[in-house]
Formats: C-alpha cells, sequence, structure tokens
C-alpha cells in the first residue's frame, strides 16, 4: 500500500524511546522526514543515531515541552530545517507515579496535568499555523486505555488521558475544514522500556521469570486484554503511521485502542 508519506515531515515528542521512537522509526522507514524530541540530550542522541543507521532523515531537538518558550524554539527549528510541518505525534508524557487519589497533592495534579495534557496543547497550536498554511495536517495524540477505562490508582494521570481524547474530537472539529486529521491513539500495556523494567522488579520480588511476572501482572491486573498478552511498541505504531498516512484520508476525531481488546465497552 502507498502510504503517501514520502518527503513529508513529522515532530514527534517523547520520541527517544518506547512508542515515540518506535513511530519516529516507522515513519522515517516510509520516507518521511521525522524530528524527534525529548529531554534527555543523550538518549535522543542515540535514539537519532538509530534511525540514520536504517537510512532515515532525522533530525533531533532537546526539548522540554512543559516550558512554552521551548516549545516555541522546537517547532521553529523544526521548520528551519525542514520548511514545514506535516505531521504532529504528540506522544511526550508521563505516569507520576502509581498513587491513590489521597495521596497526591495539588502539584502532582500540575505536574502530571502539564506533562500530558498541556504539552499536547503547547505544540499543536504551534504547529497548526503550518498545517493551515499548506492546507495539509495529521495530529495523533496519545492517549491509553485509562482514558476510557480508569484504575483506582493514578487518578491524575488517567483524567488527562480522557482529557487528551476529548481534546481530539474538539480539535478535529475545528480543523476538518483546514484538511487538517485529527485522531488518538490509546494503547493498553505496551512492552516500553518502562514496563520490561516494572517486569524485571516484578520477577525478582517474586522470584520468577520475566514472562512468569509478565502473565502474572497480566493474570492480576489486566484480565480483560482478550489476547492474553503485552503488545509491543511496534504494533502502536502501525497505528500512528496508518493515521499519518493518505491511507487515512477519511478518518478523524477517532480513537484507535491498541488495546488487545482489553476495553470492555463498545
Amino acid at each position: 500500500m502507498e502510504l503517501g508519506l514520502k518527503d513529508k515531515v513529522a515532530l514527534v515528542t517523547g520520541a527517544s524511546k518506547g512508542i515515540g521512537l518506535a513511530i519516529a522509526k516507522s515513519l522515517a522507514a516510509e520516507g518521511t522526514h521525522v524530528v524527534i524530541s525529548a529531554r534527555g540530550t543523550d538518549e535522543l542522541e542515540q535514539a537519532a543515531q538509530e534511525i540514520r543507521t536504517d537510512g532515515g532523515s532525522v533530525y533531533a531537538i532537546a526539548a522540554d515541552v512543559t516550558q512554552p518558550d521551548q516549545v516555541k524554539r522546537l517547532v521553529e527549528q523544526t521548520v528551519t530545517q525542514y520548511g514545514t510541518i506535516h505531521i504532529l505525534v504528540n506522544n511526550a508524557g508521563g505516569i507520576g507515579g502509581f498513587l491513590p487519589f489521597d495521596a497526591l497533592s495539588d502539584e502532582d495534579w500540575q505536574s502530571v496535568i502539564d506533562l500530558n495534557l498541556m504539552s499536547t496543547v503547547r505544540v499543536t497550536r504551534a504547529a497548526l499555523p503550518y498545517m493551515q498554511q499548506q492546507q495539509w495536517g495529521r495530529i495523533i495524540n496519545m492517549s491509553s486505555e485509562s482514558g476510557v477505562q480508569p484504575d483506582p490508582l493514578m487518578p491524575h494521570y488517567n483524567a488527562t488521558k480522557a482529557a487528551i481524547i476529548n481534546l481530539t474530537k474538539s480539535l478535529s472539529k475545528a480543523y476538518g475544514k483546514d484538511n487538517i486529521l485529527v485522531n488518538v491513539v490509546s494503547p493498553a500495556f505496551i512492552r516500553t522500556p518502562l514496563v520490561k523494567e516494572m517486569m524485571t522488579s516484578r520477577a525478582q520480588e517474586k522470584g520468577l521469570t520475566v514472562s512468569e511476572a509478565e502473565a502474572d501482572f497480566l493474570k492480576e491486573n489486566r484480565p480483560n486484554i482478550v489476547l492474553g498478552r503485552a503488545g509491543e511498541i511496534d504494533e502502536v505504531a502501525a497505528v500512528a503511521v496508518f493515521l499519518a498516512s493518505e491511507a487515512a484520508s477519511f478518518v478523524t476525531g477517532s480513537n484507535y485502542r491498541v488495546d488487545g481488546g482489553s476495553v470492555a465497552s463498545l
């Protein structure tokens, strides 16, 4: 299938590892010029080198998307390097701790809101004028199954992921007239570096192998995943690349759940 991504310009935040890096690699493999961004310079440069080694066109910009001045610089440097922005993947985010509601302070809430929700708002706001000018754009926001099926823990994280789904729908209605398509991807229990680290720790604590620890975690915490396994980062990336492509030219305002059937509702 021809995806129509050759020579498009994509900006991917939170792209030094995990899902963000997998999306960046997959876009680069389709001939997209990819700008990757994250806070950690060393990991970011390593990620860029991996993409270059695979023959991809990549430019790395270290930036903290919780800081408005750094967001402005990120978008300006992207445009200076490649001329515009066609595709924006708002992947930067974080959990903010596995804590119950009564253990969370106002600062805990504000920190996660700033990192997950407001970073999406800021980068989108900065990139939109370029998409409007060329009358073509793709915005892909990253949420989570927790946005529609929240856990008892991490209510601050769950709330921001629900807000991102809501924001996506609103933006899709506001900018469809400019041929800017806005969609959201909601993964569930994906083998990211963070999840792998968690499973390794669980294995050590319980005297299990990592595979056994993962199966134990799924049984205890994710019994609704009907496929009975964790997802892979490339499985998330494939959906994001589809939404960025011409193959998804009549798709906007949608929530694509890459969750192995975990969300029980329609």
